[in-house]
């Protein structure tokens, strides 16, 4: 959808709107769905919370009477826990695993349209931001086609652990194929096989996204959790189950979020550093990005082996 006027002028060709804001439809459409989920989520989405705390209170280190005794009518083992006591073990090793798989998937996302979008000549493969689109929007449709159809499948046969470690372990072979499809690139052009490589990587990274997976709500809400349900995604089963209690599901994935958002943030701003200096400075033979990504995916994997086996129903 960028320059819209430039590539379907029979249709943009006359909004001056358009000229001036090339890329516009581009962030209009991802931001309309954005706010279509906001929607469906605060006018559907169930409270999960006995006894929700006001956001007065999140602003104020004051406790009202009201609040004192809505705490005290819920069981001990349903109380919220505190920050400190969140930190143990089992939630530390799910929320370290999400944030490495969250590295290397953030730095393979932010890696890829740069490197589709360099010449050849500099390392890349000197796409078009249209034909970029279409690679993209083609992961888009594969990863939801196979999350729907295939992902349960697989994971009632894997089961939590192993799905995991093998999406984490395609993000090996998805960096290493970056500079086999620019080396091909410089040699043949864009040839048959660079293609069949580019959708060889983006079948790949498919896998990469089954270590995610879907939360189900249901499962969170009512505080089962089970291996066998379609939309429940492998590291999040292990973030649910690590909470010490139901009511501390929201202190377990907020903690875990936050520390995810860290490695989202340092993640396209290293990968992107460092292709550029790979490039400019040629550490490496130009490959240093891919080594220190490579590195970073084996580290996941060790992250990913301190994950138990089998992860407990709580009912």
């Amino acid at each position: 959808m960028a320059r819209p006027a430039d590539r379907f002028p029979e249709i943009f060709g006359a909004s001056e709107f358009l000229k001036k804001y090339p890329y516009f439809l581009p962030c209009a459409v991802p931001a309309t769905f954005t706010v279509i989920a906001w929607i469906v989520t605060f006018l559907f989405l169930k409270e999960t919370v006995k006894a929700p705390i006001p956001v007065r209170s999140l602003l104020s280190r004051k406790t009202t009477s009201d609040e004192i005794d809505a705490l005290a009518d819920i069981p001990e083992d349903e109380r919220p826990l505190s920050f400190r006591k969140l930190l143990i073990a089992k939630v530390i090793i799910a929320g370290g695993n999400y944030s490495f798989l969250s590295l290397v998937d953030i730095g393979f996302r932010a890696l890829q349209p740069l490197f589709l979008s360099t010449p050849i000549e500099l390392g890349g493969l000197g796409l078009a931001p249209h034909q970029i689109g279409k690679i993209l929007s083609a992961f888009g449709v594969l990863n939801g086609f196979c999350q729907i159809f295939f992902f349960a499948r697989l994971h009632d046969y894997l089961g939590s652990k192993k799905l995991f470690t093998i999406g984490l372990t395609c993000g090996l072979p998805l960096i290493a194929l970056f500079p086999i499809i620019n080396g091909i690139a410089k040699t043949e052009g864009l040839s048959p096989l660079v293609w069949v490589l580019v959708g060889s990587q983006t079948v790949l990274s498919v896998g990469l996204s089954f270590s995610y997976g879907w939360p189900s709500p249901f499962l969170l809400r009512c505080g089962a959790y089970s291996p066998i349900s379609p939309i429940t995604g492998a590291v999040f089963i292990y973030i649910a189950a690590a909470s010490p209690n139901r009511a501390s599901l929201g202190g377990t994935n907020g903690l875990c979020q936050m520390t995810v958002s860290v490695f989202r943030a340092i993640g396209p701003a290293a990968t992107n550093g460092l292709f550029s200096l790979s490039i400019s400075e040629g550490y490496l033979g130009g490959f240093l990005v891919y080594y220190v990504l490579l590195a970073t995916s084996a580290v996941s994997l060790g992250v990913a082996s301190l994950l138990p086996g089998q992860v407990l129903r709580r009912t």
